[in-house]
């Protein structure tokens, strides 16, 4: 078991669950917009935000930020200590630094010597394509140079008697990251945040994200976690939440529809995404499978397994829930009859 550290309210580690976190976009310095962004990401489901301090004139904003945001704030901090130091008196819940590109011992330990002080949790990034190049050694494999980096910034942080650590060891090529974490995961008990950086664009980065933190987290690694996409900072989100769902690591209502194919019902796939659209909307604290699918050759095997489904016929579709047939409807009718059972099953819960 990994330690359990608080980024704010959030336990990380311990025996919490895997946590969500994403990113604003914004310019930090334009404070209604980033607060904004970030409201929408809590109802998306982020459940910790990431705010970019990129330069001093970022800090009073950042302030207004932290004092306001309906998610607790990780400073993210390249190159320049006295920001990292500044966002922790201005109310940062946590830090995220990548020593590698900070390189001065003594400007590193000034700010974990302040974060012990406001007892915030400190992630030691640790990024290929910003790694500390004077550790890089060319008998060891990336992914070794990556751990062999980040546990020397371990031993610096803990020679300071600073233990509120989370570590990240990231590459944009899968096998590099996952070899990277495995590695990590034998040597250290703090906790990890997964994520593969630089993944792309919304569909080729959705792929390698789940690929590379969905085989992980099936291993039993990972702590918290976020999507890094070349898309709107929502996307990250409903990705993440469909990876933890995918891996049975959390609630909420997995939809499980067939392919298309010439035998299903008419205006099937449009049929899925307005119900997919609406699903979006409601909350369940469990996990709830539904099922639609569009003909009877698996159709009625996994509505049954579902705990709604419908199996649609030519004409007509069956609604199931417990494995029974409770329903029947017109496919125009489908999506709405769908929901009603939905938030029935949902509100007898």
């Amino acid at each position: 078991m990994k330690k359990e550290i608080f980024i704010g309210p959030v336990g990380i580690g311990g025996h919490h669950p895997v946590s969500i976190q994403s990113m604003t976009n914004t310019p930090t310095t334009r404070v209604s917009q980033t607060l904004n962004q970030i409201r929408k990401l809590q109802q998306a489901g982020c459940q910790i935000v990431r705010v970019a301090v990129p330069d001093p004139e970022s800090l009073p904003a950042f302030k207004q930020i932290t004092r306001s945001s309906v998610l607790p704030v990780i400073a993210d901090i390249h190159f320049h200590s006295q920001l990292a130091l500044k966002s922790i008196e201005y109310g940062a819940r946590g830090i995220r630094i990548n020593p590698g590109n900070i390189k001065n011992p003594e400007k590193i330990k000034e700010i974990v010597r302040l974060a012990g002080e406001y007892r915030v949790p400190v992630r030691i990034g640790v990024n290929w394509g910003s790694i500390d190049t004077r550790m890089i050694k060319t008998d060891r494999s990336r992914a070794e140079n990556m751990v062999h980096n980040a546990l020397y910034y371990i031993r610096l942080f803990e020679d300071q008697g600073f233990n509120r650590i989370k570590i990240s060891l990231k590459a944009s090529n899968i096998r590099d990251t996952m070899a990277a974490y495995i590695l990590m995961d034998q040597k250290s008990d703090y906790p990890l945040h997964l994520g593969i950086t630089e993944a792309g664009t919304f569909f080729p980065g959705s792929v390698k994200s789940a690929i590379g933190i969905g085989c992980l987290l099936l291993k039993g690694i990972g702590n918290t976690l976020r999507v890094s996409l070349t898309a709107p900072p929502v996307e990250e989100v409903r990705v993440a939440r469909e990876i933890l769902k995918a891996v049975g690591l959390s609630g909420g209502i997995e939809l499980i529809a067939c392919p298309t194919c010439a035998r299903t019902v008419k205006g099937f796939l449009n049929l899925v995404r307005r119900l997919e659209k609406e699903i979006r909307g409601i909350s369940v604290q469990k996990p709830l499978k539904v099922a639609v699918m569009g003909c009877e050759v698996n159709g009625p095997g996994e509505a049954r397994e579902a705990d709604v489904g419908i199996a649609f016929s030519k004409n007509r579709g069956y609604i199931f829930r417990g494995g029974k047939i409770v329903d029947q409807t017109r496919p125009s009718r489908a999506v709405p009859l769908l929901l009603r059972y939905i938030r029935e099953l949902q509100d007898s819960r």
